[in-house]
């Protein structure tokens, strides 16, 4: 299909209500591809109107028949109540005292299986699960189970869960709403499949997995329980409602449920295709793919890393915008002069005609919260869990150590601090912002500066890892509660402590780039040195090829 033909499509995926449709990037890691034996996921939330804060839910204790409301993540809706368990784990952010952890990315698939009577959504789905399960199996297994009772709210989703051995993707969408059907007699009656059909595959030791915005499992297992789980009717249901018609060893859930087209291939798998030729030679193969142009040629759902991943190199994927790549966001002209990584919504738009659209990178500027979730098994589970969590774009964020077994989060992470259209000048999410937007009006010459600061903090963060798990195991040993206390100390001060020196990087940025100019101190002269740069060469070029001669000095005028 040309581009132009396709502009209607795209701008209908990218409208189509999802507050979340081509929002969010994840990545699995399995114990066998990292160089600790940790599992890691990750998760970028991005949403145009999320606000990036820190969640803690404390453990607690609930009678016998007790209630919980569930209210919808993206929006706030209350979607009804639920049967409360008699003990609830703790969850910071998206990880349990029990380093289970779990991130997600929307795929939407099929309009007409949307549930608009089911009340968990999908986010509650996560959090609600969180609470609840030990293990990733576990949680599978919950979630199952908690659509399967009181039906499932949201659109097609696929979810990375984690604990400190294995590692999961589960690809879930509803059945639908309930509907009038008239039966052989004419009398009319009410039809609901309530619920929803879903499938897990266990990533194999030594591999990545990795999905953004767009269903990924294809063909499965059928008699693997030990590496996939699935719904009982995931394949009946499909010939119920006529979308398969084949063989049950061919059914694919993602052909299924959710076809790849170009929009799904060019603005959510490249995403995933990027973060695979990070660390895995032969992507090259599946390029065509990822821009659109060879949708038979599906990418993997899992690839083997040519080396194994430290947790700073997890970071490093999520930091991605093509770099290195002919999709590099650098490079063309809507980089302007200052080699923007960022384009500004919408993502498509129409010019005499014809359509086009901008590229969506891993990093992009409407992050709100992203994380690293590391589980480790060789550590009591307060101790072995890390989210490493930051706000904002993942280029110019800082990855935070936020231990899972800490009883409280920082005040500039907390909730409550701030809100999408309430400034809080001690809130990580408005400091974080102040200096990525001021960055993206000079991005070539303030990254540099922003980066040094970055890397300064999350090389101390992680060096003081291994000191910070001894103290912390000898506290477990004998006394668990200070070692929660200890933990909770370290992690709130790292937060804390990192927002204030984002504070004063701002200052500094905003002093050095002031009007256009590069400041420096001059000794202890009163007035810096004051530099230039002006435009690189391609921009002026550009400038004189628009413009046909009208800056042109005249000769001999000087220069």
């Amino acid at each position: 299909m040309r581009i132009s033909g396709i502009f209607a499509t795209l701008l209908m995926l990218l409208t189509a209500g999802l507050s979340n449709a081509f929002a969010c990037t994840n990545f699995i890691i399995s114990k066998g591809a990292t160089t600790d034996g940790s599992t890691m996921i990750t998760y970028s939330a991005d949403s145009h109107v999320l606000y990036g804060e820190l969640y803690f839910r404390p453990s607690a204790d609930y009678a016998e028949g007790s209630m919980v409301d569930v209210y919808e993540w993206d929006t706030g809706k209350y979607l009804g109540k639920i049967k409360q368990v008699r003990h609830t784990y703790s969850v910071v952010g998206n990880m349990n005292e029990h380093q289970v952890a779990i991130g997600e990315t929307t795929f939407g698939g099929k309009e007409e299986l949307v549930d608009t009577t089911g009340i968990v959504d999908y986010g509650s789905l996560i959090y609600l699960t969180l609470q609840r399960a030990k293990t990733a199996r576990e949680a599978i297994a919950i979630m199952g189970e908690l659509v399967a009772e009181y039906g499932y709210y949201s659109s097609g989703e696929s979810f990375s869960i984690a604990d400190p051995n294995e590692v999961w993707i589960m690809e879930m969408i509803g059945k639908g709403s309930p509907k009038t059907e008239k039966d052989k007699k004419g009398r009319a009656r009410l039809v609901h499949d309530k619920g929803a059909v879903w499938v897990a595959l266990r990533i194999p030791d030594g591999y990545i997995s990795g999905h953004a915005n767009h269903a990924r499992i294809t063909t499965f297992p059928l008699n693997d329980p030990l590496n996939c789980i699935f719904s009982p009717d995931v394949i009946s249901f499909a010939r119920k409602k006529g979308y398969f018609t084949g063989e049950d060893k061919d059914f694919s859930f993602s052909d299924t449920y959710a076809p790849i087209d170009f929009g799904g291939a060019r603005f959510c798998e490249a995403r995933v295709w990027a973060g695979f030729n990070r660390v895995s030679s032969g992507m090259d193969k599946y390029a065509e793919y990822a821009k659109g142009f060879d949708l038979k040629n599906r990418m993997p759902l899992w690839v083997k890393p040519d080396r194994k991943l430290s947790v700073q190199d997890v970071m490093g994927i999520m930091r991605d915008y093509y770099q290195g790549t002919e999709l590099d966001m650098t490079r063309d002209v809507g980089a302007g002069p200052y080699q923007s990584i960022v384009r500004w919504r919408p993502m498509t738009w129409e010019v005499d005609g014809v359509g086009y659209f901008h590229e969506r990178a891993i990093s992009t500027q409407q992050t709100g919260f992203s994380f690293v979730a590391q589980s480790r098994s060789w550590l009591p589970d307060p101790v072995g869990g890390i989210l490493w969590f930051g706000v904002d774009d993942t280029y110019s964020t800082v990855y935070v150590p936020m231990y899972c077994g800490i009883t409280a989060v920082p005040e500039t992470y907390a909730v409550g601090n701030g809100r999408m259209m309430e400034f809080s000048d001690n809130a990580a999410f408005w400091v974080f912002n102040q200096v990525s937007n001021l960055a993206y009006t000079r991005y070539k010459d303030m990254i540099p500066d922003i980066q040094k600061v970055q890397s300064a903090l999350e090389n101390k963060f992680v060096s003081y890892t291994p000191v910070v798990d001894k103290a912390a195991v000898e506290l477990y040993k004998s006394n668990p509660g200070k070692a929660r206390e200890f933990l909770t100390e370290y992690s709130v001060n790292q937060g804390n402590t990192t927002v204030a020196r984002w504070k004063q990087l701002y200052a500094y940025l905003f002093t050095k780039f002031l009007d256009g100019n590069i400041k420096v101190k001059d000794g202890d002269n009163q007035n810096p040195k004051v530099k230039q740069p002006g435009y690189d060469e391609s921009y002026y070029r550009m400038i004189i090829e628009k413009t046909d001669g009208k800056f042109k000095q005249p000769e001999g005028s000087g220069h």
